[in-house]
């Protein structure tokens, strides 16, 4: 309780200067390519004050020192430094091509979320596939990654606040959902039939090699890439192009621009690319 009055009065419980935020960059940098902004100093220092005092630590040297020898709190580390904004039918025009997509190609078999968050991305693009075919047994494999194992904890259980499903018609809402009772009231949970259209997996984009299997016909790689640095991003653009079919889609989020890339892909909506070839 002490420890939260400091922070409270603007003391810090831990000594945390520019050297400490440095390293922690260079670090997540390093173990996830992503690029932490010089604006994040304040949260840095609130999500990870909690792991050095979980650990019993003195320091943030000492609690960098653990994540470097520890898979375990190097996962830790990156849950609690990776932003999670997500929800269901986010952007919904790409929703919308992707309705018209599975009506122009019948034979669609292979799509992927690549940054799944909590699991309203992947069950939103779900009951999109499942109104295609007009039924939860479908031919199209739905893979949705994610490299904060915490949030994929989450979006397997498929359990959500009400308030979360409010902008949803209602048709979706009681075909996809179930509402929560008694001391689960306030909640709904994901059906069982959509939850198992969708396979959960742990994966890193940085990593020189990905478990998933292509070709995809359709990727969904939103708001991610922000996070990146330019040659990351050439990188990871190139790698997932390469596993499109040629007529396949990939759908970036509202603040990604790949219109320069022209050697890659070609724009054919808003935030919507082909493979260029």
């Amino acid at each position: 309780m002490m420890a939260e009055v400091q922070e409270h009065n603007g003391v810090r419980e831990f000594a945390f200067e520019k050297a400490d935020f440095k390293k922690v960059q260079q670090m997540l940098f390093k173990k996830a390519g992503i690029n932490l902004s010089d604006a994040k100093e304040a949260m840095v220092y609130s999500r990870l004050a909690r792991r050095i005092r979980a650990l019993n630590l003195k320091s943030f040297n000492d609690y960098l020192a653990v994540v470097g020898r520890s898979e375990s709190e190097l996962e830790q580390f990156i849950n609690a430094l990776t932003t999670n904004l997500t929800s269901f039918f986010r952007e919904p025009h790409h929703f919308t091509a992707l309705a018209d997509y599975l009506a122009q190609h019948p034979n669609v078999t292979n799509i992927w979320c690549a940054a799944s968050s909590t699991g309203e991305e992947p069950y939103s693009i779900a009951m999109v596939v499942a109104e295609a075919f007009g039924s939860f047994k479908t031919p199209v494999k739905i893979i949705a990654s994610d490299i904060d194992s915490k949030v994929l904890a989450k979006a397997k259980a498929g359990i959500y606040p009400l308030a979360s499903i409010s902008k949803i018609p209602n048709e979706r809402q009681k075909q996809f959902f179930h509402k929560g009772k008694g001391a689960n009231e306030g909640k709904v949970k994901v059906v069982d039939e959509l939850r198992q259209m969708v396979q959960f997996k742990k994966l890193n984009l940085t990593d020189q090699n990905w478990d998933v299997k292509a070709p995809f016909d359709v990727i969904f790689c939103r708001n991610v890439m922000i996070y990146f640095d330019k040659p990351t991003q050439l990188n990871v653009l190139k790698k997932m192009v390469g596993m499109l079919k040629p007529t396949g889609l990939y759908m970036a989020g509202h603040s990604e621009n790949f219109n320069m890339h022209t050697n890659l892909v070609r724009p054919v909506g808003k935030t919507i690319y082909r493979p260029a070839g």
